[in-house]
């Protein structure tokens, strides 16, 4: 099982380490095609691809970038196949020409492929008005 877990927390390493310097590609490769995303104030997002449609609205529409992500308080559990990383994050992005911060809870689900790999398939985040 720790294994499982460490495989797990690279996994998640890749992901955030590419989020937080803005390597889209790298950051997709990270989730699944068939991957959901559900963020607060908007629908669910059923694919990978999706997604990645929408961040580049985001982008061309409102200048939208990650300039650094941090990842605290993470724990992971490991169910056979299924990890689950749950964690806070503190994102600093440009939306508009203006730079905010964002604090919030995010819980990402991973699956252990056929090659062994470890991809996200859904990732589900709100905001933390807690930090």
């Amino acid at each position: 099982m720790t294994e499982a877990i460490e495989e797990v927390r690279a996994a998640a390493g890749r992901l955030m380490e590419a989020f937080s310097t803005g390597d889209e590609d790298g950051y997709f490769d990270c989730f699944h095609p068939d991957a959901t995303f559900f963020f607060y104030g908007q629908d669910l997002i059923s694919s990978r691809e999706e997604y990645r449609t929408a961040v580049r609205s985001w982008k061309a529409e409102h200048g939208f970038r990650v300039l650094s992500a941090e990842s605290r308080d993470a724990d992971i559990r490991v169910f056979g196949d299924t990890g689950i990383l749950t964690h806070r994050v503190t994102t600093t992005q440009m939306w508009d020409d203006e730079q905010s911060v964002l604090l919030e809870r995010e819980s990402v689900a991973f699956q252990r492929q056929g090659d062994g790999a470890w991809l996200a398939i859904h990732e589900h985040l709100s905001s933390d008005g807690t930090s």
